[in-house]
C-alpha cells in the first residue's frame, strides 16, 4: 500500500467510530487516511457493546454499511427489569411513540466498516507504531507514525482523534487546556460470551441483593451475559460452572429456570467508569468516541456516543469543505458535551439503581438497597418514570 503524503482528514483508530466517520466522509468525496496501532484481527477481538440506537443504525445506513445489520440483527421493542423476584417489562416503542433498539454486536459493526473501507479501497494503515500529532494548533497538522522500521509523515487540514480512552490524541493536549470529570466505580463486571439460546427476548436487567445481573444477547444462539463482581476477583478465579451458577442465583424464578449454560467463548472483567474530557476541539484537533468519554456500560450508551459524536463531526467537516464555513467545526465540541452529559447521567443513574454498593460509614448496604427497590417499584408502576427510561434507552434527540 502506497502511503499518501496529505489527505484532507486523518483519523487515528480504526474501531467503529474512525471507520464510521471515515466512510462517512469518503461518502461525502472527502479524503482520509485511517491510522491504527494494533492488527485488524485484534481490533475485531474486542467484545464489546451490542444495543444500538436508532439514530445509531440511521447512521449505519448512511454510510452504506447496514445492509448486514438489518438482515442479522434483532430489533427490541422493550427491556425487561428485575427485582424482589419479578419481572417488569418497559415497552420502550410504545412508550416512545415507536422507538426501538438493534441488537448488532460492536464486532460486527467493526468488521462491516472494515470490509466497506477495503471494497472502497481506503487507505488503513494497521500496526503503525509512536504515532505523533503534530501542529493541531495550526492550519497545516500533520501525523507522524512508523511502519515496518519507517518513519512516515502524512499532512493534513483535520485531526480526528478516535483512538480510545488510552490514546494518544488526548495525551497529546496540554495539561491545562483540558478537564476531566472522572468517577470510579468500587466494582466491575464479568463478562461471558457463549453459543447457547437467549434467557428471554429482551435484555433482562436484575437487581439482586447479590449484585447486579445482565442477560442479554448478540444473535438467537449467542449469548453476552454479566454479573456484577469485585474489582479484585481474576478471570481464572471464575470457571464456567462459577458464573452460571452464580448468574442463575441473581435472575428471577423464570428467567433462572430458562437460563442454558454451555462453554464461555470468551470471558473477562471490565471495570466501571464514568469519564468526560472538555473540550473535544483543539484547533484541528477533534476528539471523539472513547477518546473523550466512557460510560459504565448499564445505559447501553458507549457506541451509540461514539456515533453520536460521528455524526456531529462528519456534518461539520462536510460543511468545512462544501459551504467554506467554519461555524460547524466551531459549535462541535459544544453540540457533542450536551448529549454526552445526558447519556452520562442516564448511565450513573441506571448503575446506580441496580448495582449492589459497598457498605459506607453507618450503613450496612441495606439502607442502599431499600432505596433502589422503592425506586424500582415506583418506575415500573409510573407511566412518567417508564416513558423516561425508555427515552433515553433509544435515544435523546440530536441537536442540530
Amino acid at each position: 500500500m502506497t502511503i499518501p503524503r496529505r489527505t484532507q482528514v486523518v483519523i487515528v483508530g480504526a474501531g467503529p467510530s474512525g471507520l464510521l466517520l471515515g466512510q462517512l466522509l469518503h461518502k461525502a468525496g472527502i479524503d482520509n487516511v485511517v491510522l491504527e496501532q494494533r492488527s485488524p484481527d485484534y481490533v475485531l477481538g474486542r467484545i464489546r457493546a451490542g444495543v444500538l440506537e436508532q439514530v445509531c443504525v440511521d447512521l449505519l445506513d448512511e454510510a452504506g454499511v447496514g445492509e448486514r445489520m438489518h438482515r442479522e440483527g434483532l430489533v427490541h421493542d422493550g427491556i425487561e427489569l428485575a427485582f424482589g423476584g419479578q419481572r417488569h417489562r418497559i415497552d420502550m416503542k410504545a412508550l416512545t411513540g415507536g422507538k426501538t433498539v438493534m441488537v448488532y454486536g460492536q464486532t460486527e459493526v467493526t468488521r462491516d466498516l472494515m470490509d466497506a473501507r477495503r471494497a472502497a479501497g481506503l487507505p488503513t494503515v494497521y500496526e503503525a507504531a509512536d504515532v505523533a500529532v503534530h501542529d493541531f494548533d495550526s492550519t497545516a497538522p500533520r501525523v507522524s507514525f512508523q511502519l515496518e522500521g519507517v518513519r512516515h509523515e502524512i499532512a493534513c487540514d483535520f485531526i480526528a482523534g478516535c483512538d480510545g480512552f488510552h490514546g494518544v490524541c488526548r495525551a497529546s493536549v496540554p495539561k491545562e487546556r483540558i478537564t476531566n470529570f472522572e468517577r470510579v466505580y468500587p466494582f466491575g463486571w464479568l463478562g461471558i460470551l457463549a453459543d447457547v439460546p437467549p434467557v428471554s427476548d429482551e435484555l433482562i436487567y436484575s437487581n439482586h441483593e447479590r449484585g447486579f445481573a445482565l442477560c442479554s444477547m448478540r444473535s438467537r444462539t449467542r449469548v453476552r451475559h454479566y454479573v456484577q463482581c469485585s474489582l479484585q476477583d481474576k478471570v481464572e478465579d471464575w470457571s464456567d460452572e462459577r458464573f452460571w451458577d452464580e448468574l442463575r442465583s441473581r435472575l428471577d424464578p423464570a428467567a433462572a429456570a430458562a437460563l442454558q449454560a454451555g462453554p464461555s467463548i470468551e470471558k473477562s472483567i471490565a471495570p466501571l467508569r464514568s469519564f468526560v474530557a472538555e473540550p473535544m476541539r483543539f484547533g484541528r484537533l477533534f476528539l471523539a468516541g472513547d477518546a473523550a468519554h466512557i460510560v459504565p456500560p448499564t445505559g447501553a450508551k458507549g457506541l451509540n456516543l461514539a456515533a453520536s459524536d460521528v455524526r456531529y463531526l462528519s456534518r461539520a467537516v462536510i460543511e468545512f469543505y462544501a459551504d467554506h464555513t467554519e461555524a460547524g467545526i466551531d459549535d462541535y465540541s459544544r453540540k457533542a458535551l450536551r448529549r454526552i452529559w445526558k447519556a452520562e447521567r442516564f448511565s450513573w443513574h441506571m448503575t446506580s439503581l441496580l448495582h449492589k454498593f459497598p457498605a459506607g460509614p453507618g450503613d450496612t448496604g441495606a439502607v442502599g438497597h431499600r432505596m433502589q427497590t422503592a425506586e424500582l417499584d415506583w418506575l415500573v408502576h409510573s407511566t412518567a418514570g417508564m416513558t423516561a427510561l425508555a427515552e433515553n434507552y433509544v435515544g435523546l434527540a440530536f441537536e442540530d
